[in-house]
């Protein structure tokens, strides 16, 4: 029989991945994917969606089952609940109506790729009080809310504290650079929400940047962004009028007059726009591939060292940190590559290269601009650049476009020519 290659997980790790591993592996293996749901929800545009007033429901969901049938990847749509890394099995409940009864599947190889519980339900009072854009519920929550219900006061964004684990303790990059520590798990939204929002204020004659205090539990904002970005964001944010509020520490309480930090300081706001931790599913908590907090460990191949069939990629593996999709996406190629290397489809040499981080980021600003992050400095690389104006834009746009029309395959040339634009023939 074919090696069995079972992908948990069918948003952006887990789809990359499962088309990766049969794009270097061929027919060699049969591979299978189970997700909760049965659509990809494309995360990063839906804070532009929400400030433009469309439904990002509408527009930013991608049907999983038909995208991964043209590579012959198998599709279940339930819900995990355990993994057996000594048995090789996955145990879960199919989804699609209430009652089913517990199933469980066996594998060759496992690809770990579930994303977090975003964990919403810690914030005491965000679900009288907050808003977020992290999904289609919420984004079309805070819709109804600026047209309905906002009065046109004052405004807070921020994150609360990540708690990132020690799955990472042992993991070198770029030369033998420790790994870094985050105390967000990603700070790239909550910049472009403020950005965002201030224009939306604007537009709608309801103030602007002054109106708008944004906060991190960290020292500084986005710190994996690099200093030297940081440091000029900062500026230009400060120039605009932007209150900024750091060492938060967290989130202690959202209520409707503002948001308790834990830092002692309270922040005064009609809206409060949050972002919260990022846990692990609890499936994943107390196993041996996983660290103390429930991220999958592995090393820079995504290989987990107790169990190496089993791997990571995206949110899930504790090595995605900053929570980014530019990371994860990386990982599907390594895993892919391993994968094909052990079926004797790659040489070592090609295989073997190990994950090498970087921050892409690029963030909507409103009225067709953005800014774009390319940074590598966090993890002990050279390289921290940061461009604003009209290309960005158009690049995240098309970005969205290309990834719906190509259903998740991206050319090999995209991130080349991205760089190429924003970098070297940038305009604003």
């Amino acid at each position: 029989m074919k090696p069995h290659v079972v992908v948990l997980g069918g948003n952006f790790a887990g789809l990359g991945s499962a088309q990766k591993v049969r794009e270097l592996c061929g027919e060699s293996v049969s591979i299978t994917v189970i997700d909760r749901k049965n659509f990809l929800l494309f995360v990063p545009n839906i804070p532009a969606e929400v400030f433009e007033d469309r439904d990002p429901s509408k527009t930013l969901a991608m049907d999983i089952a038909s995208t991964l049938d043209e590579d012959d990847i198998g599709f279940i749509q339930a819900e995990i609940k355990a993994i057996d890394p000594d048995a090789r099995r996955v145990d879960f409940v199919p989804n699609e109506r209430p009652g089913a009864a517990p199933e469980s599947m066996s594998y060759d190889y496992l690809v770990v790729a579930v994303g977090n519980r975003l964990a919403y339900d810690k914030i005491e009072g965000f679900a009288e009080h907050g808003h977020t854009v992290s999904d289609f519920y919420y984004g079309n929550k805070l819709r109804h809310f600026l047209a309905h219900e906002y009065k046109g006061g004052p405004v807070a964004i921020g994150s609360a504290r990540f708690h990132q684990g020690d799955g990472t303790k042992d993991v070198k990059l770029y030369g033998g650079h420790a790994f870094p520590s985050a105390e967000a798990a990603c700070e790239g939204p909550p910049v472009e929400t403020m950005l965002s929002m201030a224009t939306w204020l604007g537009q709608h004659g309801k103030g602007g940047p002054d109106k708008i205090t944004v906060f991190t539990p960290a020292a500084l904002i986005a710190e994996d962004a690099g200093e030297k970005v940081v440091g000029k964001l900062l500026e230009i944010a400060g120039g605009m009028g932007f209150n900024y509020v750091n060492e938060a520490k967290d989130i202690t309480r959202i209520t409707k007059d503002g948001i308790e930090l834990a830092s002692g300081k309270n922040i005064e706001a009609e809206l409060k726009l949050v972002f919260p931790d990022w846990v692990p599913h609890d499936f994943m908590k107390g196993l041996p591939i996983s660290d103390n907090e429930g991220f999958v460990v592995t090393d820079v191949t995504m290989r987990n060292p107790k169990y190496p069939n089993v791997f990571a990629a995206g949110d899930a593996a504790a090595i995605t940190v900053p929570k980014l999709g530019g990371i994860g996406h990386a990982q599907c190629e390594i895993v892919a590559k391993q994968i094909a290397k052990d079926l004797g489809k790659m040489a070592p040499v090609e295989a073997d290269k190990p994950l090498e981080p970087v921050v892409y980021c690029i963030g909507d600003m409103g009225n067709n601009m953005a800014f774009y992050i390319r940074s590598n400095s966090w993890f002990g690389g050279p390289d921290q650049i940061l461009k604003m104006g009209h290309m960005p834009f158009l690049l995240k746009m098309q970005y969205k476009n290309l990834f719906f029309k190509t259903k998740g395959k991206m050319p090999e040339w995209g991130l080349d020519a991205s760089k190429l634009l924003a970098e070297k023939l940038f305009a604003a």
